[in-house]
């Protein structure tokens, strides 16, 4: 999976199919775009970060980044510019970090692509689980949401499916040995456009609506927004107003507002859902160049802290230089 692993973020979508317009009205311009204020609110320490990940504590209000490169996750404090490594590189094997996330019972989710999910305890750092990808077919484990009942869903970028970890599958590996396996909850290789040798890849974040009632899960090469409901496991498309979702990385939800992220576009976009999560109009979009190829965001009181990755400055998308450090953005204006 390492060829995979270099080329994921840095796909660039392929002009939309008539699949994909027919789902989604033309773009609109009448409303200006917003300008958006970019400042840097935590430097990362290492000269080959590469971030991707992030993950605020909901009772600490810090924040987690992860490191696409070398698997190393780093801990920010408000008040302190320079991060803390809070789990080394290669740390119990993974050699790198992609989605993170971080519950009220005190635990730190971590992806890697080519194994599966870590789950950490914040308090002593110890690994607590970890959940295999099985089978023998190319995967790349890629973002993750947590919802209300306390279960992981993770989106598997080539497979196009989302995985579920439940409370008791959680407690069962830490009963068991700590493994556990990834069992599929939502199959979306039939819903999606299908795959090809150029453009493997399709799945990318995942956001919970409110109060977990459905999940929203985005298809960075094609475009399109699916609706998932965790009850009955059913997928449908969710019709969008305004624009598509190509190269949408980061998804974060606040009610009814969902915020994405555009990597290779060096933009974002405000979106509202309507109540059941069946249609999203596009209320906003921006771009800036000082967002360096943003792959996610999370939204702590009012502030957007966008990971800026520099994936095509001596990363995955190609030769060059980083800016060292590292950063991550406070973005506000959207």
């Amino acid at each position: 999976m390492a060829t995979t692993a270099t080329s994921l973020t840095a796909f660039t979508a392929p002009p939309a199919t008539s699949a994909t317009a027919a789902h989604t009205a033309p773009a609109d311009h009448s409303a200006p775009a917003p300008r958006l204020r970019v400042s840097t609110a935590y430097e990362l320490p290492g000269d080959r970060v590469y971030p991707e990940g992030i993950a605020a504590d909901p009772c600490s209000g810090r924040l987690y980044a992860g490191s696409f490169e070398t698997g190393a996750v780093y801990r920010m404090t408000p008040g302190h510019r320079v991060a803390e490594t809070f789990l080394p590189a290669g740390t119990d094997g993974r050699h790198t970090a992609n989605g993170l996330k971080a519950d009220r019972a005190g635990r730190l989710w971590v992806t890697d692509s080519t194994k599966g999910v870590f789950v950490y305890d914040l308090r002593t750092r110890r690994l607590l689980a970890r959940f295999d990808v099985t089978g023998n077919d190319p995967f790349f484990v890629n973002d993750l949401v947590l919802t209300p009942d306390g279960s992981a869903h993770v989106t598997d970028s080539v497979r196009n499916v989302v995985y579920r970890v439940t409370p008791a599958q959680l407690a069962r590996a830490q009963a068991t040995g700590g493994r556990g396996r990834l069992v599929t909850r939502f199959d979306l290789a039939e819903a999606v456009p299908p795959p090809t040798d150029e453009v493997p890849y399709a799945l990318n974040g995942i956001a919970a609506g409110p109060g977990g009632r459905y999940l929203v899960t985005v298809d960075m090469t094609g475009g399109g927004l699916y609706r998932l409901d965790p009850v009955t496991g059913k997928v449908s498309r969710v019709r969008l107003h305004g624009a598509d979702l190509r190269n949408a990385d980061g998804l974060e939800t606040a009610g009814d507002r969902l915020w994405v992220v555009h990597n290779t576009d060096n933009a974002l976009s405000r979106w509202r859902l309507n109540h059941d999560g069946t249609e999203a109009r596009q209320e906003a979009r921006a771009s800036d160049p000082g967002l360096q190829i943003p792959t996610t965001l999370v939204r702590e009181r009012g502030t957007l802290f966008v990971v800026r990755s520099q994936f095509d400055k001596g990363g995955p998308m190609g030769p060059g230089t980083p800016q060292t450090p590292f950063t991550i953005a406070a973005v506000r204006g959207l």
